[in-house]
């Protein structure tokens, strides 16, 4: 940091020890209240929830679904409606306001990788929109790969049924 000497227009360098500038930080740092984050994030990840219960409950209903069935188009809904809502910044306000509640797997999942593809799409569509949107999603996807990979050879080798 520098500040500016009275009158004459010159700089003269300013320096604070590691310990002063950890003080002055700690003053200017907003303070967070740890339960209200806790009810916040509870709150909005249960109605993320319960909109999803509301969405399959209704193809079961409307469709004649079972709750197997169901489960699908109930995901492609969520799915669809995060990405709706992150195109048109409306996720990114309810995820500064509920923190971690909004990031319930399908719909946080499938934010992160409308937000990096929007934020990259200038780029070109290979390197910018592609290329960045994999790399936040790309370790998620490569170990649900695996993962389902390693299951279904232990089901093989094993003999174990679905049933």
């Amino acid at each position: 940091m520098a500040t500016r000497t009275a009158g004459r227009g010159k700089f003269k360098p300013m320096s604070m020890s590691s310990k002063e500038y950890k003080t002055f930080a700690k003053q200017r740092e907003p303070s967070r209240s740890v339960l209200g984050n806790c009810v916040r994030a509870f709150v909005t990840g249960g109605l993320i929830c319960v909109l999803g219960q509301a969405i399959q409950n209704g193809y079961m209903t409307w469709l004649k679904l079972s709750a197997t069935q169901a489960a699908g188009p109930t995901v492609a809904t969520l799915i669809f409606i995060s990405v709706l809502l992150t195109c048109f910044g409306v996720y990114d306000k309810i995820a500064q306001w509920a923190g971690a509640g909004s990031a319930v797997p399908v719909t946080g999942f499938a934010n992160s990788m409308c937000s990096a593809a929007l934020e990259h799409r200038a780029e070109g569509l290979v390197l910018g929109v592609g290329g960045n949107m994999f790399k936040l999603a790309g370790s998620v996807i490569v170990y649900g790969t695996v993962a389902a990979f390693v299951i279904g050879l232990i089901h093989v080798i094993f003999g174990i049924r679905g049933h």
